[in-house]
């Protein structure tokens, strides 16, 4: 089946405890990238690179209720977004196995290398983790350092932190800090 290329993307913001969302969807209520205001044009930039023939418009993401009851406390609200990511083979694989990662849990980018048969993959993980474009859906902010760290988030490790103590992780404070 071809990959069929999206006409119209919506740019919606929601307003969250840890700042403005941007929540971009296709035409049929998917989501195709998620990052925060202070990434924005970072974000623009991907989205053109990734659909160059689609016109981004503002308006209302179809995906919206499920982030409003993400960040009201329901944490599992995100598992029902559907999201498609523009990727390689590897990428997708990676991130596939992030939504495997339950709301409450972490795992360290070792173990995801593992959990995707490719333990001495790590680094690619990371990066692949990194690159990740539907955050928070596809919780790239669950992965941590293998000493139990904080490393690494696109959003900021203070969103991080803040994301994982909403879903309910233990995080070790003196390394949280």
């Amino acid at each position: 089946m071809p990959n069929v290329q999206p006409e119209t993307l919506t740019l919606d913001r929601l307003e969250t405890p840890i700042g403005t969302a941007l929540l971009v969807s296709d035409e049929a209520g998917v989501l195709r990238a998620f990052n925060w205001t202070d990434y924005e044009a970072k974000m623009r930039s991907w989205v053109a690179r990734h659909y160059p023939r689609a016109a981004l418009v503002d308006g209302r993401s179809p995906t919206r209720p499920a982030f409003e009851a993400y960040f009201a406390g329901e944490p599992a609200a995100l598992d029902r977004v559907p999201w498609k990511a523009s990727g390689t083979v590897f990428q997708l694989r990676v991130w596939e196995a992030l939504c495997s990662i339950p709301a409450g849990e972490t795992l360290s980018y070792r173990g995801l290398a593992e959990r995707i048969g490719r333990p001495s993959a790590v680094r690619a993980v990371g990066l692949a983790n990194g690159a990740n474009p539907v955050a928070v859906v596809v919780p790239c902010h669950r992965v941590i350092g293998t000493n139990g760290s904080l490393t690494g988030y696109g959003g900021g490790l203070s969103r991080k932190k803040w994301l994982l103590a909403h879903e309910g992780a233990q995080v070790r404070e003196a390394l949280a800090a």
